[in-house]
């Protein structure tokens, strides 16, 4: 039998949002290289006043900067302000081990005869925020404008720090021995990388399908759905968070996280449907890049079966996704249903300042996740309070907790979170859980400084 442990969290302020918890059970998929975070939280060194590499710039102010090394044929080593703070961003420079992320990207404009600097969409405040709010714990955090699809936050905890190992001394080795041996993987950028069970999150694209396809004619109409629900051709059962999950509407379902009637729908569905839905939300696109390349997001496969249809209606099962899709999920809902290409990166310039290349402008790029009276009606009724679901819970810390929402910032732009933090113990009593509060109060934290 499916156990769930339930509860139910309320954070304000938020226009739209929903929580879960996700076992440990179900696998993981750390897709990536060591090229994104660690342990440290303040760098060793800051970046230098003259002109060496180029620079990466955040706010408009470089995190990156450049140190003589009197040798031919390297003559800087780079270095970094805040460099965990940054580490997922930037990536790593070293004269020992190489270069990855943005270093790495554009390793010909930062290294040219006529260095040219990277302005990222990175907003200091909102990663900071971020950062802070996850402090050690194992997690990740994405925030992004759902209107243009700039990225403004992007973190992975615990981190690195880049400056520690940027040269090739002895020193630089023991670091790298150190940041790559850490169980804690702190060199994985999980809010690209790490792909697993969205758990209850996922409801938003299964509702989205149900109303799309015409299975309800609206959110507020009562579904077909007892309390507990005996998965197809099993003998598992999942049951309601509450009883008022039985026959709940999509309006009452997601805010009290109703596994029992989400399960249900995606049988209801079929795989075709629902994976031509999540599809549109940008599951399974192995093409994704920020141009950071992104670990690609599951939905269900071809030869799924209809208990595995269930489970995927609750988040688990085949259905694996990155913070960084969870953030385009709620990004949907904020944005009318219109999905944003998200981007890391708004221009490369000379050193004099000159603009040598620029990605997408705000809008350019988009693909329609579900209608605008959907999107609408699936903003009404999450409203303005956030909620908990509870899925499959493992033993020990093995539960992994998830978060996503948006709010409208001052500026009048919608900003989209995803949160997810891993490692936490699962309890049957849902005041003890971790689960839902762990990624829900970093987020809070995160909406609050864009609103």
């Amino acid at each position: 039998m499916l156990t769930t442990t339930r509860g139910t969290l309320r954070v304000s302020g938020v226009l739209v949002a929903l929580a879960a918890v996700t076992s440990g059970c179900a696998r993981d998929t750390h897709t990536g290289t060591a090229d994104d975070s660690s342990t440290k939280r303040a760098s060793t060194s800051a970046p230098a006043s003259h002109r060496g590499l180029g620079d990466i710039l955040v706010g408009g102010q470089a995190v990156t900067g450049s140190q003589s090394t009197n040798l031919a044929k390297v003559p800087y080593r780079r270095t970094y302000a805040d460099g965990p703070l940054y580490a997922p961003v930037t990536g790593y420079r070293s004269l020992a081990f190489g270069n990855t992320g943005l270093e790495a990207l554009y390793n010909d404009s930062l290294t040219s005869g006529a260095p040219r600097d990277v302005t990222t969409t990175i907003d200091p405040v909102v990663q900071k925020t971020a950062f802070n709010a996850l402090g050690d714990q194992q997690g990740a955090a994405v925030a992004l404008d759902a209107n243009s699809g700039k990225l403004l936050a992007l973190v992975s905890t615990p981190s690195y720090d880049p400056a520690q190992f940027s040269g090739n001394s002895e020193k630089d080795a023991q670091a790298w021995k150190s940041a790559t041996a850490d169980s804690r993987s702190p060199m994985l950028n999980r809010a690209l990388k790490q792909a697993d069970a969205p758990g209850t999150t996922f409801s938003v694209v299964v509702a989205a399908a149900a109303l799309d396809q015409g299975l309800y004619a609206t959110a507020g109409d009562a579904t077909v759905s007892p309390l507990t629900y005996v998965l197809p051709l099993s003998t598992k059962r999942v049951k309601g968070a509450s009883s008022q999950c039985e026959n709940a509407s999509i309006t009452v379902a997601l805010r009290r996280s109703c596994t029992n009637v989400f399960t249900k729908m995606a049988v209801d569905l079929g795989q075709n449907r629902l994976r031509a839905a999540a599809q549109k939300f940008g599951f399974d696109d192995d093409t994704l890049m920020v141009p950071l390349p992104v670990a690609t997001s599951t939905s269900i496969r071809d030869d799924t079966t209809a208990p595995e249809t269930a489970l995927a209606g609750m988040g688990t099962g085949d259905v694996r996704a990155t913070p960084l899709q969870m953030a385009r999920v709620a990004a949907a809902v904020a944005n009318g249903g219109q999905v944003m290409a998200p981007r890391l990166v708004e221009e490369t310039a000379k050193a004099d300042d000159a603009t040598q290349q620029s990605q997408a402008a705000d809008g350019a790029v988009s693909i329609k996740a579900m209608s605008r009276s959907t999107a609408d009606a699936l903003r009404a009724a999450l409203g303005s309070n956030g909620q908990t679901g509870w899925v499959p819970c493992g033993r020990g810390n093995s539960a992994a907790s998830w978060f996503i929402g948006h709010t409208k910032a001052t500026n009048g732009r919608h900003i989209a979170v995803a949160v997810r933090v891993g490692g936490l113990p699962c309890a049957a009593d849902a005041d003890a859980v971790g689960g839902g509060r762990a990624a829900a109060e970093a987020a809070k934290k995160i909406l609050a400084s864009v609103s």
